[in-house]
């Protein structure tokens, strides 16, 4: 077993959706794992996170951000987080994620992210057979006939009247897991009302959260391509406001806050135990 290791964090959230931040991109850093991941977020006996965030080194990009969802499963991107890391590296940077690479620039009391592109083919999404990705021939009790993206990783979007009248916190799992999804996937529920999107997400791994960059990527792109929304429009989430652009075949722009919390270190051997 590895002796005694002190290993340092950054607590941040983007409008409430918050992360641990480890950083070594130094290569300093022991190998994560699903349930050191999922220990260090657990909200009772650990530090308590949405996602738990690693930086570390990359041969494609500046560094490479990877990124662990509360129940310890690794996924690709998470908007939110990547305005939290620009706001720690503090200039401009490309990032290598699972999802892709992406461009950061931070801002006064936020960052701009280029997010790439999104792609709209059944099989990019994935689900697990052809449909029509604009008006998708599913339900699930009232949700129906969604719009599917992948903005670095798979959303599905319903509009409806009133997103806050949805039992997402019911609705959510059950879409998240059914089997068309292979991968699962991000619920969001949304409205659009002068211009602008009201929206609730149920994240893939998290549940209800208070907001999801990736998810108003989705919901912006599939308002925008499908319901005649002009870009750049604004997101209302239950924890605030992001502005997202896009324009068809280019690259999805958003921009919010982000916010440092506090900082601290935790002994490695606490939460990797033997597995160390």
């Amino acid at each position: 077993m590895r002796g005694a290791m002190r290993i340092p964090f950054t607590k941040m959230h983007g409008l409430g959706n918050d992360f641990v931040v480890l950083d070594g991109r130094n290569g300093s850093l022991p190998a994560m794992s699903p349930p050191v991941a999922k220990a260090l977020a657990d909200r009772k006996t650990g530090i308590g996170c949405d996602q738990l965030i690693m930086l570390e080194p990359s041969d494609a990009a500046d560094f490479r951000m990877r990124i662990f969802n509360a129940d310890g499963g690794e996924v690709e991107a998470c908007g939110n987080a990547s305005r939290a890391v620009a706001l720690l590296h503090g200039q401009p940077a490309r990032v290598e994620t699972s999802g892709g690479v992406i461009a950061l620039e931070p801002l006064d009391g936020g960052a701009r992210v280029d997010m790439g592109t999104p792609r709209f083919g059944w099989e990019d999404i994935p689900l697990a057979y052809a449909m029509d990705t604009a008006s998708m021939p599913v339900s699930w009790e009232s949700l129906e006939n969604p719009a599917a993206v992948n903005v670095g990783n798979p959303h599905v979007i319903f509009f409806v009247e009133d997103p806050y009248a949805v039992e997402l916190d019911r609705l959510g799992p059950l879409i998240e897991t059914d089997p068309l999804f292979p991968a699962r996937v991000n619920v969001n529920v949304a409205s659009i009302a002068d211009g602008a999107i009201t929206l609730r997400v149920w994240e893939r791994g998290v549940g209800l959260t208070r907001a999801c960059g990736t998810g108003a990527c989705a919901t912006a792109v599939a308002a925008i391509a499908h319901k005649g929304v002009t870009s750049p429009v604004t997101v209302h989430l239950p924890g605030g406001d992001l502005e997202i652009a896009w324009e068809q075949g280019g690259t999805i722009l958003m921009t919010g806050p982000a916010t440092t919390s506090f900082t601290g270190s935790f002994e490695w051997s606490d939460f990797a135990g033997d597995a160390t």
